[in-house]
């Protein structure tokens, strides 16, 4: 399978099956259009010559494997050995953002934290079910998880104590909305975090309009400063400052300029997950948020030609390298090989599921009680999502996130097709980036 795509005066043909990506001028990539894809496009501005010089073409690129190369059907690298945890340390919450699927930390459940007992039973959990595996993965999620400090703290000190014992390795990850962030906090931080997360939203209009402390007002001007002192301290730990747009910001974009103009050069900046209505990213929206991501992906190329590049999480691919393609077909092996855990121990398939009695699959304490239900997320792979069959950025998205299928359609294999549009632009912007940087040499 190819994929023949412009970007503004620059056509690319992408070759699914090897991975390999093309510049092209216009006349081949409508003569590929009409002689082999079969497509309806007007070729008679040709003469037989240039039709037949640019079909040579395609003919020894598919000669070196370059070009409609066979895809091979590799088998997902699934096994019952936990890599991960999600711990949701704390179902509470500092602040009420209008979007937060988690019903404002509590999770459409009662508003508590982990307690520690449970929180090394977690670890335990993990522990015992890796199997063979060495490095092991705690994410602390809320809510806000600083909300519970002294258990985060506690956590970490048994993980490497047990990690020890054991043989395993420990990576941490926190997400938090920021307004805990103190000297002490940002020093634990830097020496155990190996990724920390921080939410905020763009402009200070924009973050003001949905994340709203407790009182109702803005929280932008409460945690901008520590924000920028814990970045300005991380060194070169990996983090990520990360924003949600929604149907009030689709000028994303400047949002996202905005966090890097703060002097942030690690962003991600995702689509909102939700119901409201006067929030949801529709079908309707696609548009403008496509020429969005092309002015992101402009701005993008510019800045970084200046030398003054950041990396946007959107615009990351790789084609040459990058997981091998059994890995690519697993997806993020939710309910499988991941769990997350809410705080009296039970365990879901991702913290996207947590709570849902209908993906409960058993409590740390006891154990997976429910087998069926993991076998069901080990079964599910980009080979069980049949839209995905003839789709150039299958082996990119792997089928989209299982929950967001699930909630949207009621079917995690019934991949949500606005996510899709967004998801195959953003691969368009990410392969131009690529060519337009090879181009420039660094």
């Amino acid at each position: 399978m190819i994929h023949v795509f412009s970007y503004h005066d620059k056509n690319y043909i992408y070759d699914v099956g090897s991975g390999s990506l093309h510049e092209c001028d216009q006349a081949t990539a409508d003569v590929i259009k009409a002689k082999e894809l079969g497509q309806d496009v007007d070729v008679t501005y040709l003469t037989d010559e240039q039709i037949k010089e640019a079909l040579a073409d395609v003919s020894a690129l598919k000669d070196q494997g370059l070009l409609f190369k066979e895809e091979v059907k590799a088998y997902p690298v699934k096994s019952n050995e936990v890599k991960a945890l999600c711990i949701h340390i704390c179902h509470d919450c500092n602040f009420r953002c209008r979007y937060c699927f988690a019903d404002e930390g509590a999770y459409h459940s009662k508003r508590e934290s982990m307690s520690f007992e449970t929180a090394k039973a977690a670890v335990d959990f993990l522990i015992e079910n890796s199997g063979k595996r060495r490095v092991l993965e705690m994410d602390f999620f809320g809510g806000e998880p600083l909300m519970n400090y002294e258990v985060i703290k506690k956590t970490v000190a048994y993980a490497k104590e047990q990690g020890e014992k054991h043989g395993k390795k420990f990576l941490f990850t926190t997400t938090t909305n920021a307004l805990l962030l103190n000297d002490e906090v940002i020093e634990f931080f830097n020496a155990e975090m190996e990724n920390v997360v921080l939410s905020l939203d763009g402009r200070p209009e924009v973050h003001d309009e949905i994340r709203k402390s407790i009182n109702g007002k803005g929280t932008y001007a409460l945690i901008i400063d520590k924000i920028k002192k814990f970045v300005q301290l991380r060194g070169d730990k990996h983090y990520y400052v990360r924003g949600t747009f929604t149907a009030k910001n689709l000028d994303f974009a400047k949002d996202v300029l905005f966090i890097a103009d703060q002097g942030f050069d690690s962003i991600s900046m995702e689509p909102v997950v939700t119901e409201i209505e006067d929030l949801q990213i529709k079908a309707e929206h696609v548009p403008a948020i496509e020429k969005e991501y092309e002015n992101l992906c402009d701005e993008y190329l510019k800045r970084y030609a200046a030398g003054q590049g950041f990396n946007f999480f959107h615009f990351n691919v790789d084609l040459e390298g990058g997981p091998c393609l059994s890995k690519r077909v697993s997806a993020c092996g939710a309910g499988n090989e991941y769990f997350s855990v809410v705080p009296n121990g039970d365990l879901y398939p991702c913290h996207q599921f947590a709570g849902e009695k209908d993906f409960y699959l058993g409590n740390v304490f006891e154990g997976i009680v429910h087998p069926e239900i993991r076998e069901k997320f080990k079964n599910s792979c980009l080979f069980t999502r049949k839209k995905c069959e003839n789709c150039f950025a299958k082996f990119i998205c792997s089928g989209g996130c299982s929950a967001n299928n699930y909630h949207y359609n009621g079917d995690m294999d019934e991949p949500y097709e606005t996510t899709c549009a967004m998801m195959k632009k953003r691969i368009e912007c990410a392969m131009h980036i690529l060519a337009e940087k090879k181009l420039m040499g660094k």
